[in-house]
């Protein structure tokens, strides 16, 4: 696209956000945006990528969100660099950061009007982490009416979130395009995350067990098993090989919803959860008949 380049502008207030943004708002622009809660790595660079192709301004967010931490110890070790945050973002073709501190998003302490996810925000990971997924809608749908891009790009290795959004985005009719990109993985299969500086050489060769259980699990799929629960049996039993890690859940659900499958047909997406020591990992695998 022929963008009009702002060299990496940082906005820290709506107001500044909005002043950055009202020349292009009036032409027209396309606005590409990628909402992040700092820590930006690889993962998001490609979210980032991706828009920078597709639209005229990017703009990334960079928001540590209290709201969608449930454990304040968790939200304290979180990893937040805002000048390596805003270098990668700008490496990677970010015009806008937008860094707000947390008096600007929520002015009273924390917002007295929510956003209820519903039934989706409550199984799988909200069952392990209640009022997560209320946070993630909250946060999100107030960054798409402060930004009012285009199109919002998320990646697909927090399937949930995902799915909650595109029905956040659907139901309340807030106009944006979410466009989902493939979860970037290192050479041995794991996938990138921001946790994954948490962990220690060796939890790092053990976490790689969430990718062989759900290559397994795909590899059953493929050679023809319909039974939904020997697709789950197959990734337990992997998982259980690596006794550090606490198996949270494994689970087959139907490609774009949280459906879960006892009998496998169509496009499925396989979902795991586990932790090891204090670090909860997360990854899915989508798998076609």
């Amino acid at each position: 696209m022929g963008s009009e380049v702002i060299g990496g502008e940082l906005a820290e207030t709506i107001g500044d956000l909005d002043r950055s943004l009202a020349g292009h708002r009036r032409r027209g622009s396309s606005i590409g945006f990628i909402p992040t809660l700092g820590g930006l790595h690889r993962g998001h660079g490609a979210l980032i990528e991706a828009a920078r192709r597709a639209n005229d301004i990017v703009v990334v967010s960079v928001f540590l969100n209290p709201t969608q931490f449930g454990d304040q110890a968790d939200l304290a070790r979180y990893p937040h660099d805002l000048a390596a945050d805003r270098a990668l973002a700008v490496s990677a073709g970010a015009d806008i950061v937008f860094a707000p501190p947390l008096e600007e998003m929520y002015p009273a302490g924390a917002g007295l009007v929510t956003v209820d996810p519903g039934s989706l925000g409550d199984m799988l990971e909200g069952a392990t982490r209640p009022g997560h997924f209320r946070g993630v809608a909250t946060v999100v749908t107030k960054l798409l009416a402060i930004v009012a891009p285009t199109a919002a790009y998320f990646g697909e290795k927090d399937y949930q979130q995902l799915v909650i959004v595109r029905q956040l985005v659907a139901d309340l009719s807030l106009g944006t395009r979410v466009v989902a990109c493939p979860t970037v993985r290192d050479p041995d299969g794991l996938a990138v995350s921001s946790r994954n500086a948490f962990l220690g050489p060796s939890d790092r060769r053990v976490a790689t067990v969430l990718f062989r259980a759900l290559t397994a699990g795909a590899a059953v799929v493929a050679a023809g098993v319909a039974d939904g629960t020997r697709v789950e049996a197959t990734m337990r039993a992997t998982v259980s090989a690596e006794p550090a890690v606490d198996l949270d859940y494994a689970t087959v659900v139907a490609d774009g919803s949280l459906e879960q499958l006892t009998v496998v047909a169509g496009d499925v997406v396989l979902l795991i959860a586990a932790r090891l020591g204090d670090v909860r990992l997360i990854d899915n695998l989508r798998v076609g008949r």
